[in-house]
């Protein structure tokens, strides 16, 4: 008896359909690394398609390449045979014989023209199947957002920039208004070229205890005393905490002092114009990209437009949708981050912890990302905070771009964290460094802070 026919197979996005678009992700990685801006691996219908996929995206995340189907073979070898899917395993030896059986697609150019709405209708698809859910848990405020994503993703109001015919347009996109960050050495041309530009994302990362989130209030005073808005969301710290911080930057006054010179601060902040500033405070893992909207709408009501938000910090948001993975939802919610600054069209400053492996790091890279390329693919701009237990009663440490689209990366640049006053300072008689200069004078560092120390613990 034959076995009953799929009526999926013939659909128009069914499953020899989504078996070509895995098989051209193969046969072409340059196509491959445009659609994975839009394409999740659960996008696949079937279990098998989504294996493969998830590993072949994976292996891009680790390695920035992506695997050969040879290669492929070889990665996926002892996931199966030590899995207890059976019929997954049957499933993917069959698909990927076929495919090693017939390598060459007749019929490429078609399905690659048509992935991209095989992946609207997807994302539709699974927004439709969420806003149930949110229904059925009557958080019907969240339904709004997360059909305007999926409605978002790879959709664009226009057909694109035509480069030789549209000259003033193409002038204008040079000019990214950017939000400085107060750090000169960044904020120069061939690095960030002024900072931190519309619709980008820029991400901290550093280490429990480093200084993330006085980097982040950093970014946010500097935007602040350029007369720009801002709205810096918490979830660690309460809003008080984080407002002292403000207080401390802004009016150069110790943390510590700020509440005993109350006067000068509103002094200060009488004599200057500084921009507008919202602090909003979030239990962890209770926002997400939903909980911002709906506040920025609240906000907008009461015509207060920010020119940049400050997020601390998007590791601990809570993503629109529950995966198996926490590495997968973490991707979500940098997505769904970059989303939102496009749509408002300003930059977005959030961090990002370190993993385990960064505590014994010199310099911290994006290797050290916790789940890590998820996040860096992301990110227009990574940079990264490390200093050494040693060195943390001087302040002393490096600060390096890991990231960067705007302009030139890989620098490093030794540094002051002034946690008192929140402010980060590159040390102008070292300047821009090496990572080999830079490692080397951290040991230095260290090894003559050790040798004060004993000294005047034994007179020698």
């Amino acid at each position: 008896m034959n076995a009953p026919i799929n009526p999926n197979y013939f659909s128009k996005y069914g499953k020899d359909f989504q078996e070509k678009i895995f098989q051209a992700l193969l046969d072409d990685h340059s196509w491959a690394s445009q659609m994975m801006e839009v394409m999740k691996y659960d996008y696949f219908e079937l279990k098998y398609l989504q294996f493969l996929c998830d590993r072949f995206f994976s292996f891009h995340e680790k390695y920035r390449n992506f695997p050969t189907l040879q290669l492929l073979v070889s990665i996926i070898k002892d996931d199966l045979s030590t899995g207890d899917d059976v019929i997954l395993r049957e499933q993917v030896i069959e698909y990927l014989s076929r495919m090693k059986a017939n390598p060459n697609l007749s019929d490429l150019k078609y399905v690659k023209d048509k992935s991209l709405d095989f992946c609207k209708k997807q994302a539709l698809q699974q927004a439709l199947e969420d806003s149930v859910k949110a229904i059925k848990s009557e958080n019907y405020e969240s339904v709004l957002s997360i059909m305007k994503d999926a409605v978002f993703k790879g959709n664009s109001s226009t057909l694109g920039h035509n480069f030789f015919e549209d000259h003033e347009a193409r002038f204008q996109l040079i000019d990214r208004a950017t939000c400085p960050t107060g750090i000169s050495h960044l904020d120069k041309k061939d690095v960030l070229n002024g900072g931190l530009g519309r619709g980008e994302i820029g991400v901290v990362v550093a280490n429990t205890g480093v200084g993330k989130s006085h980097y982040l209030v950093a970014m946010g005073a500097e935007a602040l005393r350029r007369g720009k808005n801002v709205v810096h969301y918490t979830f660690e710290l309460t809003e008080t905490a984080v407002g002292i911080r403000y207080d401390s930057n802004l009016c150069n006054i110790p943390s510590s002092n700020v509440i005993q010179n109350k006067e000068k601060i509103l002094e200060t902040y009488s004599d200057n114009d500084f921009g507008r500033l919202i602090i909003k405070q979030y239990p962890t893992g209770a926002a997400s990209i939903v909980t911002f909207r709906n506040h920025l709408e609240k906000l907008a009501m009461k015509d207060f437009k920010p020119s940049l938000l400050v997020i601390d910090y998007a590791d601990i948001m809570r993503s629109t949708r529950t995966y198996d993975s926490l590495r997968h939802e973490l991707k979500l919610v940098y997505e769904e981050l970059r989303n939102l600054a496009m749509e408002m069209n300003i930059p977005i400053w959030t961090a990002s912890q370190a993993n385990r492996d960064s505590a014994k790091a010199e310099v911290v890279g994006l290797e050290n990302m916790s789940e890590a390329y998820g996040k860096a693919m992301v990110a227009d701009v990574v940079v990264s905070l490390s200093r050494k237990p040693m060195e943390k009663s001087t302040g002393a440490g490096r600060l390096f771009v890991a990231k960067n689209r705007a302009g030139r990366d890989g620098l490093m640049f030794p540094i002051r964290i002034d946690t008192s006053r929140s402010k980060i300072d590159v040390l102008e008689d070292v300047g821009e460094m090496s990572l080999t200069d830079a490692i080397e004078a951290a040991n230095a560092g260290t090894k003559n802070m050790l040798k004060s120390k004993w000294k005047e613990i034994t007179g020698k």
